[in-house]
């Protein structure tokens, strides 16, 4: 249990040794795509292998540092889901495409004991071999930011959170940061909410905060019920950490002592790493009473959904939580006026959570660098349909539709043309090829009569 910043700072170099001390890491893609394809199968065959041949595996970060030995973890989505099973090999940055359970022993054999990379498990593209990640077009395009982690650390391992430097965010928002000052940034960042709105999240928490109320309430959206959606469940998957700490820094922020997550109950693999999040968290201290002896209280609770799409409304998915009928009501009262059991509550989707560690810890000013004059920052999108590359994206807001579906897509499947791209779930609309060259913001969507949703693209 770390009782103040001094022992979380030490216990986050501690973190940061082990998690070098291993050259060697294979990380297994454990999201839901790839585990429905059997990587956990391939992950088991792994460790069986490694720990045949005598060598050191360690799981998950639980073992002593060996330099000499391999660490083995089962990390988040990597978003080439067309591709998987993925396997990634470190520290050269190698990506294995396609793996099979009987494609361990080679990989044992071949890249483990004797450093040499497999070209038929690379990804290949007219007839050039892509050994590393970073080279591979579809990741070459993006600016991943709020996916920076999904893919490279262990999505199950709070030490491996921290050793990339996970709370300090937090700690930096508890100590160094009166509320006011929270939300100014978030405010300047310009930030707006990634569930479909397009809310300026800082005026949001700011209303919350004005409320003069003994109790007040931080609630994630985590239902995502637009169709080809998989973005927010590919963050609670991947890195739920990073959207535990974006809902601490806003209760820190608004005055709230407890948060909700409302995630949809067919997100059983989104649940059960929640739920292991929030048990890390609580067994270090970071959740709980007077965290880090700052006087700080703080609760996290997890509300399964039953798969109602309208519970996406946020009054809607108040009532639900409520053990009502998920049915959205008019505004006034806002849910930062009204909200859960009637006291002010901040809503707020698992993307938009998950920017604000890295706002307050790189500022305002560097996050409003990225994208638009009125759309901030990176959007997460999901690529769904008759498209080459099928899987999870991150982009600049004012990317433009083409280089989303032909650089980053890889384009038509069959190399048929393209038709349409329907976005924004059952509320947006279909765009057609006139409007390729389109830059994707909030504004430019709706202008062109559809909008940005929750980033399912199909």
């Amino acid at each position: 249990m770390l009782k103040d910043r001094q022992e979380l700072r030490a216990f986050r170099e501690e973190c940061v040794r082990a998690y070098n001390a291993y050259k060697r890491k294979i990380l297994v893609c454990a999201g839901t795509g790839c585990v429905s394809s059997g990587s956990l199968n391939i992950y088991a065959r792994l460790r069986e292998l490694i720990e045949a041949k005598g060598i050191h595996c360690a799981v998950e970060l639980e073992h002593e540092p060996e330099s000499e030995g391999v660490a083995l973890k089962k990390s988040g989505c990597h978003g080439f889901c067309e591709r998987g099973p993925l396997v990634r090999i470190e520290p050269e940055g190698w990506l294995y495409t396609k793996v099979k359970v009987e494609d361990c022993d080679e990989i044992v054999e071949k890249t483990i004991v004797n450093g040499e990379h497999i070209e038929r498990l690379a990804f290949q593209k007219n007839g050039e071999i892509y050994k590393t990640q970073e080279e591979i077009p579809f990741y070459k395009k993006q600016t991943r930011v709020v996916l920076e982690h999904c893919g490279h650390i262990d999505s199950l391992s709070v030490k491996e959170y921290l050793s990339q430097g996970g709370y300090s965010a937090f700690e930096k928002a508890l100590f160094d940061m009166t509320p006011d000052e929270v939300i100014e940034e978030v405010s300047d960042s310009g930030l707006r909410g990634r569930g479909g709105g397009g809310f300026p999240a800082g005026r949001k928490w700011a209303q919350v905060k004005r409320q003069n109320a003994a109790q007040k309430y931080v609630v994630c959206n985590g239902d995502e019920g637009d169709p080809g959606a998989f973005m927010d469940r590919s963050i609670m998957e991947g890195d739920p950490h990073r959207m535990l700490e974006g809902m601490m820094i806003a209760g820190a922020a608004c005055g709230a002592t407890e948060g909700y997550i409302y995630v949809r109950a067919e997100y059983p693999l989104a649940v059960e790493r929640l739920k292991t999040a929030i048990a890390q968290a609580k067994e270090i201290g970071l959740l709980g009473k007077n965290i880090l002896g700052s006087g700080f209280d703080f609760e996290l609770h997890i509300n399964r959904g039953a798969g109602a799409f309208v519970c996406g409304e946020e009054t809607a998915l108040i009532h639900s939580m409520e053990g009502k009928r998920g049915e959205p009501t008019l505004k006034p009262p806002f849910p930062a006026e009204s909200g859960y059991l009637g006291k002010p509550t901040n809503v707020n989707n698992v993307e938009t959570l998950a920017n604000i560690p890295i706002i307050l810890t790189k500022g305002a000013d560097w996050f409003a660098t990225i994208g638009t004059e009125r759309s901030k920052g990176t959007k997460v999108f999901a690529l769904a349909g008759k498209i080459n590359n099928v899987g999870l994206i991150e982009v600049p807001m004012g990317t433009t539709l083409r280089e989303v579906i032909y650089e980053i897509g890889g384009g038509i499947k069959g190399g048929k043309k393209f038709k349409a791209v329907q976005t924004g779930g059952p509320s947006g609309g279909c765009l057609t090829e006139k409007h390729l060259d389109t830059p994707i913001d909030f504004d430019n969507l709706l202008s062109a009569g559809s909008m940005m949703g929750s980033g399912g693209m199909i």
